[in-house]
């Protein structure tokens, strides 16, 4: 870990964060594998946005949309090492930005919090909608190994990024010869 990060993360350490989740997040089983835990949680809605499908990707990326919605959740009470740890998953494709999200609880108040937002609004890569739902049933179990490979990277003095993990494994997998 380098000496910024490390300076980041003690001034954060006892600073807890809030963190709008809206895709492979959504699985606590990939929450888990990366922090270890998982922390309380609340639904809630992100007005103005909209949750994209990535070409070459699983996992969504949200950007502003005027008079769309995404649902989600909020993790409550992330720890700056926890908040260093989603960074790096997040990686460069993403960009940690306030937001303001209203939970689903009648009578809540919005609440500002953090999410990550596709770093290239142009990007020609995104397009329709992304399902948690179809993501779950196809794609959860080999996003959590590939989490748990990354999780493990991470721990390396020379850790990978988390996008040439993620492209690593599931090259690994296209590699594989199908089933007879």
């Amino acid at each position: 870990m380098s000496v910024v990060a490390n300076s980041v993360i003690t001034q954060n350490q006892n600073k807890n964060h809030n963190v709008f989740v809206y895709g492979s997040l959504l699985a606590d089983e990939v929450v888990r594998a990366l922090l270890n835990r998982v922390p309380p949680s609340a639904p809630a809605t992100l007005p103005d946005f909209h949750r994209f499908k990535i070409k070459g990707r699983v996992y969504p990326a949200i950007l502003p949309v005027q008079s769309k919605n995404v649902t989600g959740r909020v993790l409550l009470g992330i720890s700056g090492l926890e908040l260093h740890i989603l960074d790096e998953f997040e990686d460069v494709e993403y960009i940690r930005t306030d937001v303001q999200v209203s939970f689903l609880e009648p009578n809540s108040q919005n609440l500002p919090v953090q999410a990550y937002v596709w770093s290239n609004p142009n990007d020609p890569d995104l397009y329709s909608h992304w399902d948690f739902e179809e993501w779950k049933n196809v794609h959860m179990n080999d996003f959590v190994k590939m989490t748990d490979g990354f999780v493990k990277q991470l721990e390396l003095p020379e850790s990978k990024p988390r996008v040439q993990t993620y492209e690593s494994f599931y090259k690994q997998e296209n590699d594989k010869p199908l089933d007879p």
